[in-house]
């Protein structure tokens, strides 16, 4: 192997276009830059259309989040209505309007849901990450702990910054998730089925400003929801419009082991194990939603099948490795510097698809037959096992950032390097 070959470069991308349809981060339709709408940067008394005004589209939206119903906003324009030589447009984007008084705005609106897109919107590629699985398995956790490690580490080793998309969004991740885990030790409540959340938005934003920023989009769909089928209709299109999947699996969900960590961890009334939904369930509701509609009836959104809380997994190592070799670098906490170290990745996406393969056979065989790009991982959002409901020390998390790098490389953005 020459010198070379070390370095695993991603394909020359096909040629830019001249702009990208956009996804909304809020709603997740997906539409033509042509197609947005904008808000006036003002209002009159004397003319009805730029009369301040209930925005029906925007609060049918905030309604379904629970949000506070807003009055008096200023008049939404369709830019048909303005003369083309009134458009203001940025590398073959439309991006503003001079409207019918000379005023100019560039507040761009998705046209479903009235709530206000990027700047970058339709000038780079709109990238989702969506959040997947099903109940308990630690979704709320888990994002909470991977954007904490995106934004004071992750982000420095690759030359960028993450960064919530407004103030609004940066305060609710603080106070709701963020200061309750790490400043305080509180487990997160599991996310009620019947109270949708609304999306987390987030900029990862490389200082090399030839890198188009990747907007992070974690939308904490309840557990229950992934195997309803009229629950995950109202949210199948954000994971159909998305550019990366994380698909949650925790340990718990799989029969053959379930039982051998519970014993280890001393429960012998079976209380201390929850209703779990087998994984294949998701995936099958998953394909019933949107995958059938597919071509070839599989998709090729690049997946990382996450294992979660890889901490329990300690009950089922040994020397001969019949599950986990006992030692395992899924224990070990990985840091991922300027690339993705394939050589790394290689090592633990062949060991958590063997152990799954192992333990869950039906579940590894459903995801090959509907995803053509998957990979495997194993985290520990906590670093180490709740007793009672209580945190042992400080969150420690451990590898939970590799699925969102291994995506990164998919999607372009970063190199990947084998070991020297």
């Amino acid at each position: 192997m020459g010198i070379f070959d070390f370095f695993k470069k991603k394909p020359q991308a096909a040629p830019r276009p001249l702009f990208y349809d956009i996804v909304c981060p809020y709603c997740f339709s997906k539409f033509s830059p042509e197609d947005a709408v904008f808000r006036a940067a003002h209002h009159r008394e004397d003319d009805e259309n730029y009369a301040l005004q209930e925005d029906e589209k925007l609060n049918k939206y905030r309604e379904r989040f629970g949000l506070d119903t807003v009055y008096d906003m200023e008049a939404v324009i369709d830019p048909r209505d303005i003369p083309e030589e009134h458009h203001i447009r940025s590398d073959h984007v439309l991006i503003g309007l001079n409207d019918r008084y000379g005023v100019v705005t560039r507040r761009r609106l998705c046209p479903h849901c009235h709530n206000e897109l990027p700047v970058t919107a339709g000038k780079v590629p709109s990238n989702i990450i969506s959040i997947i699985g099903a109940s308990q398995v630690g979704k709320s956790v888990y994002m909470t702990t991977l954007i904490h490690t995106l934004q004071h580490m992750t982000a420095d080793h690759f030359d960028a910054a993450c960064m919530p998309l407004n103030a609004e969004i940066s305060r609710k991740f603080r106070t709701m998730y963020e200061e309750p885990l790490f400043e305080r030790g509180d487990l997160l409540a599991s996310t009620q089925k019947e109270k949708m959340q609304e999306p987390f938005i987030f900029q990862f934003v490389f200082k090399d400003e030839a890198k188009p920023p990747l907007t992070l989009v974690f939308f904490d769909v309840a557990g229950e929801g992934m195997v309803d089928q009229d629950y995950l209709g109202l949210h199948g299109q954000h994971i159909k419009n998305s550019a990366g999947i994380l698909f949650m699996v925790d340990p718990l969900q799989i029969r053959s082991i379930r039982e051998k960590i519970r014993i280890k961890y001393g429960d012998t009334s079976g209380e201390w194990v929850p209703q779990y939904d087998e994984p294949r369930d998701v995936v099958l509701t998953m394909f019933g939603d949107f995958i059938a509609y597919e071509d070839k009836n599989k998709t090729d959104i690049p997946t990382a099948i996450v294992l979660t809380k890889s901490d329990m997994l300690h009950s089922l190592k040994d020397e001969d490795g019949e599950y986990i070799k006992s030692n395992s670098n899924i224990f070990n906490n990985m840091v991922h510097r300027k690339h993705l170290d394939v050589t790394e990745f290689e090592n633990i996406d062949g060991e958590i698809r063997r152990f799954i393969e192992k333990v869950d056979r039906p579940f590894k065989g459903t995801m090959d037959v509907y995803f053509s790009d998957t990979a495997y991982f194993a985290v520990s959002a906590l670093g180490s096992n709740p007793v009672n409901q209580k945190l042992q020390g400080v969150v420690s998390p451990i590898r939970v950032d590799e699925p969102f790098i291994w995506l990164l490389y998919k999607l372009n953005y970063i190199e990947g390097r084998e070991q020297l």
